[in-house]
């Protein structure tokens, strides 16, 4: 994603500006904020990207913030970046699901490494929460009936056994297959069973 962001905060304003200028010529984005609670104030839901946030600032600190994030449901990766690091904390941030724990001073390198890292693991979240919202949407439009032959496919039921089990002809379960494959887009059985895995969901009959 182009627009991935490193979303930077530090309540030291020499810290973020000397950052901010170290990743924009790796040629990487950022938003500098000073506190957390601004960025929680600002935060949409498209944002891609990671948070680097200190440890101790005013106001809510960078464990309040990974708390945050997790019970809003916002997950975006978070690295901790301070200067005063210890075992007890560091463990506690990583326990909290902190994607990284860094101590100043950082090699650029290094932090440019875990931050690449990151955004990497931002977009393939991204990617499939859209595959997901894709397949369910094509999943949605399939009939009862359709569902039904779409679970026994995927079951690995020829299409025989599916007439047998659902007692109607061979015929039938042909053109409920064909009209199942045109609705999910899919030109062969593996693509139906990619579309039902992407969809996030192992029993569909409730769907």
């Amino acid at each position: 994603m182009n627009d991935a962001t490193v979303f930077l905060i530090d309540d030291d304003a020499s810290v973020r500006d000397s950052l901010s200028l170290v990743l924009s010529l790796k040629g990487m984005r950022t938003q500098l904020f000073a506190a957390a609670e601004p960025f929680l104030e600002t935060y949409k839901a498209d944002w891609c990207g990671c948070v680097l946030t200190d440890l101790q600032m005013p106001g809510m600190s960078g464990l309040d913030l990974q708390e945050a994030l997790r019970d809003r449901g916002i997950s975006l990766p978070v690295i901790v970046l301070t200067a005063h690091g210890d075992v007890a904390t560091t463990r506690l941030a990583m326990k909290n699901g902190a994607f990284d724990f860094l101590e100043k001073p950082v090699d650029n390198e290094i932090l440019i490494d875990v931050l690449q890292s990151a955004i990497r693991e931002d977009i393939r979240r991204h990617d499939a929460h859209r595959s997901e919202h894709v397949a369910r949407s094509r999943l949605e439009r399939l009939t009862a009936r359709e569902r039904d032959v779409l679970n026994l496919l995927v079951d690995g039921l020829s299409q025989r056994e599916i007439a047998g089990r659902l007692e109607i002809s061979p015929r039938t379960v042909e053109v409920y297959k064909a009209r199942m494959m045109e609705k999910l887009q899919c030109g062969s059985l593996a693509d139906v069973v990619r579309t039902a895995i992407a969809a996030g969901s192992a029993d569909l009959t409730d769907r």
